[in-house]
Parts: C-alpha cells; structure tokens; sequence
C-alpha cells in the first residue's frame, strides 16, 4: 500500500513538473511576444507608429516606408479632368486626403507582400479602421484589381456618387506610370 502510494506520488510530482515545463514553453514566449521582446514565428509582422505621408498610397511608419495594400492612388503628378475639361492635380488632392485621414496618427500596420521597390504592402488601420478602404470609398485610390478584389465594392460606391477624382475624367495610375516614366515626371509643384 506504502508503494502504491509512492508510486501514485512520485507519478503526480513527475505531471506537476511536466505541466509547468510545458506551461513555460507555451507561456512565457507568448508574454515575451506580447511585450514585444521576442518575435512568435508565423505571426504577422505588425508595424506601428505615427504614419507620415509620402503620397495617396504610401505612408512613412517608424521610418519604414510602406505601400497601402490593395490600392493604387493618381501620382503626385498626376493631373485629371473636372467638369469643364478644367486640369487639377488629382494626384496632389490624394496625397492630401490620405495626409488628412493620417498624418501625424498613430497607425497599425499589418504587413502582406515587399513589392519590387522593396517596400512593405501594408493594411494600415487608424482606429480600427483601414485606410485602404477609406482611400477608394472616398475616391482618392482605386481598386488595384491586379493585387487584390478586396476594394472593388468601395470602389463602384465612389464611382457611382462621383466622389474624388470619379467627378471627372482620369488614367488609372498604372496606365499613367506606363507612359510617365520617372524620369519624364514634373516635380509636385512644377505643374
């Protein structure tokens, strides 16, 4: 009975430091992750901080320069045509929308992609709420439909009301890039 007793004992204690074993595996990488010492492999990376505008889809964040995922806003260059056949710098009003709704905030970042100019593609939220979407809803971004469908709805509700550069006639920014190369561009303010 004493052995039995032993047995069931020591058999208890050998559970006991198994299960705090396994609890400081699990536990104490997680508390470390969440107080952003260690990183937890398969999480996303998050970034955050203040966001400061670099266009109508790309922002600074922590001096990291990122892209706006699912989103292609007109270039600073870039201008439109209103009502009246008047020119404006749509692409200008964008950089100031998304400066408007941003800059100088604290966002959180969700990286998904590096592009090919090695920036981070990012789904930026400012209070819970993703810029993306409120870039295209607003009609200062379109869909970038060769990247993702997730805008497409926001985007056909800004087109159907005429919002941001939909009031008028415009070239998809990928169709402008194509045939402004970098290098032919104006400065911003040399319109």
């Amino acid at each position: 009975m004493i052995r039995l007793r032993l047995k069931t004992e020591r058999a208890r204690a050998l559970a006991a430091v198994l299960l705090l074993y396994l609890s400081a595996q699990t536990v104490l990488p997680l508390l470390a992750w969440s107080a952003g010492h260690v990183p937890v492999p398969g999480a996303p990376e998050i970034l955050e901080g203040v966001a400061e505008v670099v266009d109508g889809d790309s922002v600074l964040v922590g001096g990291t320069k990122e892209r706006l995922f699912g989103i292609d806003a007109p270039e600073i260059a870039q201008h439109c045509t209103g009502p009246g056949a008047v020119r404006w710098p749509c692409g200008q009003h964008a950089t100031v929308a998304l400066d408007d709704l941003a800059g100088g905030r604290p966002v959180s970042c969700r990286v998904r992609d590096t592009d090919s100019w090695g920036r981070k593609v990012c789904v930026c939220k400012l209070d819970g709420s993703d810029l993306s979407a409120a870039m295209v809803r607003a009609g200062w971004a379109l869909a970038y439909r060769r990247f993702s469908d997730d805008y497409v709805e926001e985007e056909e509700k800004a087109r159907s009301a005429r919002l941001g550069v939909w009031r008028g006639e415009f070239e998809p920014p990928w169709k402008w890039r194509a045939t402004h190369p970098p290098s032919s561009r104006p400065a911003a303010g040399q319109q």
